[in-house]
């Protein structure tokens, strides 16, 4: 008896369905993922779902779904949870699912993928075969089994974002170090005698210094521009020589002192040779 040509094309059709259906589930049952954490644990967890529904439930086109999207996660492909319209569902769950759908998206979009890669898998993955069995309709247990895993994976996920502490402020660069306080003793004319002025100003650099944490000192004298460049320079070491002394004999480490003259090389106020000038007759002391 001849067949219809409707019932045969028909047959052929489903034939070639289930023949590509059975190359897609066999190359998922030994795809690897790659890419990212999450695209790996994607990849596990839709195998499981495509072994399951093609060994257990004999249910080839819900294995093909699963095997499709795991093989396209296995390829680092970013996989996308399925869209509720394009399932036949009772009107009465559409609200619920498409709820639902919209938290997992927005925590994947938040970074769970990266954070909690796994959990975000399986949130993904039993999103996907509870709006599945859903629309087959018939395996009431399968149904219960996914949607409570998926929300108890959201509600962990949720959890797990909200608790993330923020990203540490970044670190502010410190402070430059303070400039140290420099403290200037004065001579008289062609002396390096300490005045009772100065010997006030040498206890305040020791002070200061031992509040400060400073431990050594720097001691520069100075001369004016009367007299000879010789003489002068000698003149400013021996003032130089005079406050290393005292800030010794006050209590600094005489090993923490270093003394330099410079004469009339460095004036603090510049005038013509041979010109006397009580602002360039000092010693300059600096802790360190």
């Amino acid at each position: 008896m001849m067949l219809p040509k409707i019932l045969i094309s028909l047959t052929a059709a489903v034939a070639l369905s289930g023949c590509v259906a059975g190359y897609n589930v066999d190359e998922m049952r030994g795809a690897q993922g790659s890419g990212t954490p999450f695209t790996q644990a994607l990849t596990n967890e839709y195998r499981d779902l495509t072994v399951f529904e093609a060994d257990e439930m004999v249910d080839w086109v819900s294995a093909d779904l699963y095997a499709r999207k795991g093989l396209l996660a296995a390829e680092g492909s970013e996989v996308q949870p399925e869209v509720v319209s394009d399932w036949h569902l009772p009107e009465s769950m559409v609200d619920e699912f498409s709820t639902a759908r919209a938290r997992l998206v927005e925590l994947l979009d938040a970074s769970a993928r990266t954070k909690a890669p796994e959990d975000a898998a399986i949130a993904q993955t039993r999103f996907d075969c509870w709006i599945e069995q859903q629309e087959e309709g018939h395996q009431l247990d399968h149904i219960a089994r996914c949607r409570e895993e998926f929300y108890a994976a959201i509600e962990r996920l949720e959890g797990m974002m909200a608790a993330a502490p923020p990203p540490p402020a970044p670190t502010p660069a410190p402070p430059p170090p303070a400039r140290p306080q420099a403290f200037v003793v004065f001579f008289d004319f062609d002396s390096a005698s300490l005045s009772p002025d100065a010997a006030a100003v040498i206890d305040e650099a020791l002070a200061v210094s031992g509040s400060g944490g400073f431990t050594e000192f720097s001691v520069t004298g100075h001369a004016d521009r009367a007299g000879s460049e010789d003489y002068n320079l000698e003149l400013s070491l021996r003032r130089a020589n005079a406050v290393r002394d005292a800030l010794s004999s006050g209590g600094a480490d005489p090993d923490g002192l270093f003394v330099a003259g410079r004469g009339e090389a460095e004036p603090a106020v510049p005038t013509a040779d041979g010109v006397r000038e009580q602002a360039n007759r000092r010693v300059e002391i600096i802790p360190q």
